[in-house]
């Protein structure tokens, strides 16, 4: 292996990941129990109001481990493929 070359590791672009991937268990969860997930997650970024996200699979809990506004921030980025 060639240990010489610095890998660059971006916290940002993992963040980002790690809320898209959060945020396809929570739309499961929500279409699992039979919720309108864009609904629900309009209601709850608008609103901040977490009653919009179903407890079921922790998803309450995993959705206010973030600030609305990143959840925002990587949706849009995600639509524009930054």
């Amino acid at each position: 292996m060639d240990y010489s070359k610095t890998s660059i590791f971006n916290v940002q672009e993992l963040r980002q990941e790690l809320i898209l991937m959060m945020l396809n268990e929570v739309i499961e969860a929500l279409e699992f129990k039979g919720y309108n997930a864009t609904n629900q997650l309009v209601g709850y970024l608008i609103t901040g109001d977490l009653k919009y996200i179903t407890t079921f699979n922790n998803s309450r809990k995993k959705i206010s481990e973030y600030e609305r506004s990143e959840i925002l921030r990587a949706i849009i980025n995600g639509y524009l493929g930054v």
